[in-house]
């Protein structure tokens, strides 16, 4: 292959692409400076299991264009820049164009068939490809470059490659099976259009090439359509229970932990719909099954306590809650259920101390300070309910925390203040 071209205008286009993607999320609103909310990057086009597999295939590509953050972008730019520029003059523009997104696909796949309930966002995958196309032509073709130049590219691009492989194993968050995806994709590409089509006039030969490519992304999608059919059956549930039918969703879900045990999203969504329908025998079945999948996950621990409170089951909640506090022990959450649990059982002094542990972790936690007042009010600490009460007033107020008031002040014989926290209580259950 001999370069005809040193224009980079499909690099400069792709490079755009990306900055105006990121810079839309940013004036949208999604936080860029550190890592987005997953709920942001899924709107904006994440690659995502359930929803891809789910019949969404073109989050595939749309991903490639999405990032997580200043830093994500910034490198993968960098690296496309360096990287785009050798590979478009080898190439031409049409071709190095069809390389990259063909190689995007492939990572992305790769990504899905490796860990499917993970979101997957960024051009890496792509980049990867381009780097591996490069590997094998500089090792496959014949270029008119001098043998020292050639050897100073080929050696800088395999260290790109080895680089990031070793930092994408060691750093958690890092995607390494899409890395791996276009590399592979990439290095079959550019081994083929060497051998195949090494001169940009070879358009038919290019374009069998190509089409070898696509055939195997396309191969990829229906082979994990069909063995990923469980991910369907889930995000199908997980739409149903939106719209409000609670049993059709429960049968998808259902559907979706028969073909696949492990699908802990779909225990998850099974125990909300199970406690919709106050089924929370079964709703703690599907939690533990979730906690079972996913022992760290704070978000189960949580709802399966609020389950057992749900039951009258507070001594389970206590020893729920209190596995939460294990792995997160500043959770505002755990605190407050370990309180309630503990409230419930009538350990009114140990309830109180974690509701004031809850108030120091988080001032704003919904009806932190009624309970605060509650519990203070049955220990008969009078002046510290009405702080507390007041302070729920100021931030949350509401007929309940009101009536609760006024029996306080009955019982410190403030009977004008008592009149006036009836008055606005009543004011409240009017307005509703």
């Amino acid at each position: 292959m001999r370069s005809q071209s040193s224009s980079m205008a499909v690099t400069q286009a792709i490079f755009g692409i990306n900055v105006a993607v990121f810079a839309a999320m940013a004036l949208a609103g999604v936080s860029m400076l550190d890592n987005p909310a997953g709920q942001d990057l899924v709107r904006w086009g994440a690659n995502f299991g359930p929803l891809t597999v789910g019949g969404q295939w073109w989050r595939l590509l749309t991903c490639v264009f999405v990032h997580g953050g200043l830093l994500h972008i910034g490198f993968n730019m960098w690296c496309l820049w360096s990287l785009g520029r050798i590979a478009e003059s080898v190439y031409g523009h049409w071709t190095f164009a069809a390389v990259y997104l063909i190689s995007g696909l492939a990572a992305s796949l790769t990504s899905l068939i490796w860990n499917p309930v993970i979101l997957s966002v960024g051009a890496s995958g792509a980049i990867f490809g381009i780097a591996g196309a490069l590997i094998a032509s500089f090792y496959l073709g014949e270029f008119s470059l001098p043998r020292a130049a050639l050897s100073a590219t080929l050696r800088s691009v395999v260290v790109f490659v080895g680089y990031n492989l070793f930092f994408g194993a060691v750093i958690a968050r890092t995607d390494n099976a899409a890395h791996v995806g276009g590399l592979l994709m990439g290095l079959l590409l550019g081994a083929l259009i060497a051998k195949v089509a090494p001169g940009h006039d070879d358009f038919l030969r290019r374009i069998a090439v190509l089409l070898v490519g696509v055939v195997l992304v396309a191969g990829g999608v229906m082979w994990l359509q069909r063995s990923r059919s469980y991910m369907f059956h889930g995000q199908n549930g997980v739409g149903l229970l939106e719209q409000g039918k609670t049993d059709e969703g429960i049968a998808e879900l259902q559907k979706s932990v028969r073909l696949r045990p492990d699908f802990a999203p779909a225990h998850a969504a099974l125990a909300r719909a199970y406690i919709a329908k106050h089924d929370f025998e079964n709703a703690a079945a599907e939690m533990q099954r979730v906690i079972a999948l996913n022992p760290r996950s704070e978000d189960a621990y949580y709802r399966l306590g609020l389950i057992y409170l749900e039951q009258k089951l507070p001594a389970k909640a206590q020893d729920t809650f209190a596995q939460l506090l294990k792995i997160d022990p500043n959770s505002a959450d755990g605190h407050a259920g370990l309180a309630d649990a503990l409230s419930d059982q009538h350990r009114n002094l140990e309830a109180l101390e974690e509701y004031k542990r809850v108030a120091a972790l988080d001032s704003s936690y919904q009806g932190v300070y009624y309970n605060l007042g509650a519990t203070q009010a049955r220990l008969m600490r009078y002046d510290d309910a009405v702080s507390s009460l007041l302070k729920q007033r100021q931030t949350a107020d509401d007929a309940d925390n009101e009536n609760l008031l006024a029996d306080v002040y009955e019982e410190k014989g403030m009977k004008r203040e008592a009149a006036d926290a009836r008055g606005k209580a009543g004011q409240f259950q009017a307005a509703h």
